[in-house]
């Protein structure tokens, strides 16, 4: 396969780095409500919001749901085995617990639902992008949305974004992708460097993660225990604005743009599981789910054609 311009040559480290299991949270802003800050009607800028505190989950039957959503979003392998394909959590990408700004937190995602998802090409409801994340991120199997464990991640979802509005996207939602740029088209070599000095002391020189009794501290970044091909961490933009604002661990903010970038396309040069969604044809699949400069499937890095099958 004709190997693409020099822009998508590296990969991506997409450090979809949780927090090791012994440490203590990232801390959100202290409040025991949620609160949404006011906007002039002038103003473009996006309304903040401050998820309610952990300890304000209520009793009863309706906390209890609550809190088993908190429990499958931190520790999905155990909680929700059933439809896990790897060691992953979903509070890998999404940091603390789902409540940390600019790491797509639950609270900015649950009342921009439902909308038209390019992806599958429809109307999805919340449960419907949650099983979505089972699919590609969890490389698993979409558990059933009367299921408990939707029910528990939208309860979860729901209780966070407590006084939130609907429809209205909020500052620190999503990733901090906006008008941001590499200086300089992403480099793998230079991602390599990155990746040796900023991110190899906890995800290893391998990309494989650290486990303790079992269980990921940090996450392994590609190879067969990681995020698939049809994960939304594959794609530059996404690994790059994600490590951008979060990484190396407690001391996001602190790699500059380019060096971002390099270590994402590092990281995503590499392989990982199969896009549940391919055919038999990498180069089909490439054309029907991956046509976009973001996505370094089905092209060739270091004479190794992406998606082909595992390589170190």
């Amino acid at each position: 396969m004709k190997q693409l311009p020099f822009l998508l040559l590296g990969a991506l480290m997409l450090t979809a780095c949780s927090r090791p299991a012994t440490e203590a949270p990232v801390a959100a802003k202290p409040a025991s409500t949620a609160s949404v800050a006011s906007v002039s009607s002038k103003s473009k800028a996006a309304p903040a919001f401050t998820p309610p505190a952990e300890a304000d989950i209520p009793e009863g039957p309706l906390g209890d749901e609550i809190r088993l959503g908190r429990a499958i979003f931190t520790d999905t392998p155990t909680q929700a085995h059933d439809y896990v394909g790897n060691g992953l959590s979903c509070s890998n990408c999404h940091l603390d617990a789902g409540r940390l700004a600019d790491s797509a937190p639950l609270w900015g995602a649950w009342g921009m639902y439902p909308q038209y998802r390019k992806k599958n090409g429809r109307v999805n409801s919340f449960g419907e992008r949650l099983q979505g994340c089972f699919r590609f991120s969890m490389n698993g199997k979409a558990p059933p949305l009367d299921s408990d464990t939707i029910v528990a991640l939208e309860s979860y979802a729901w209780w966070m974004s407590k006084g939130a509005p609907n429809g209205v996207k909020l500052a620190g939602a999503g990733y901090p992708k906006q008008g941001f740029k590499p200086p300089q088209p992403p480099d793998y070599a230079r991602g390599a460097t990155v990746y040796a000095k900023d991110c190899a002391l906890c995800h290893g020189d391998d990309g494989q993660g650290q486990q303790v009794n079992g269980r990921n501290v940090f996450p392994p970044l590609w190879g067969p225990q990681s995020f698939n091909w049809g994960a939304g961490m594959h794609e530059l933009d996404n690994a790059a604005a994600f490590i951008k604002a979060n990484m190396p661990l407690s001391r996001g903010g602190t790699l500059s743009d380019q060096d971002a970038w390099d270590v994402a396309m590092y990281m995503d040069a590499h392989e990982r599981p199969q896009d549940p969604r391919y055919a038999g044809d990498v180069a089909a699949t490439r054309a029907k789910y991956h046509d976009t400069p973001m996505s370094l499937y089905g092209t060739t890095v270091n004479g190794h054609l992406l998606g082909s099958g595992a390589a170190k």
